[in-house]
């Protein structure tokens, strides 16, 4: 018999991640090889534009893990679409991670009503579609080969 809960509990969550961590690591190979590597850790790579005055006027956040680049984040100033801007973002973020961190491929997530389209132009390819999610959207997993 088990007791099943519902709370928040940050301890546990952290003793699951590391069981888990433990039981992929022995399931597979790959994952094995990677521990003890620096590959092995997601690494933050951030990418900001700046306008002319020193505001804010776009972004990227994201990590690399492997040799991959998830791309969190990419937000413009609405007063700087139409102007190139997120193009130099993310073709920065993609020349940091294949040139400085061995990365060969990008992933990222977006919404139907955000930027398919944009990352489509960029040579990504949709390589998942959940739809009504959230209901009344559909989101996009898109992938791009570097170099």
């Amino acid at each position: 018999m088990f007791r099943l809960e519902t709370e928040v509990d940050k301890g546990r969550r952290d003793l699951l991640r590391s069981r888990l961590l433990d039981t992929n690591t022995t399931a597979s190979p790959i994952l094995r090889a990677l521990r003890g590597t620096p590959a092995e850790r997601e690494t933050p790579l951030h990418v900001w534009a700046s306008d002319s005055e020193g505001a804010l006027a776009g972004g990227l956040v994201g990590h690399t893990w492997t040799t991959w680049l998830h791309v969190t984040y990419l937000w413009v100033d609405e007063r700087h679409r139409g102007t190139g801007l997120g193009t130099r973002l993310l073709a920065r973020a993609e020349e940091v991670a294949a040139e400085e961190r061995g990365c060969r491929r990008v992933r990222l997530e977006t919404w139907d009503f955000q930027a398919p389209d944009f990352y489509r132009k960029q040579g990504y390819e949709v390589v998942c579609v959940i739809e009504d999610y959230p209901p009344g959207l559909t989101e996009y997993t898109l992938t791009k080969r570097l170099g």
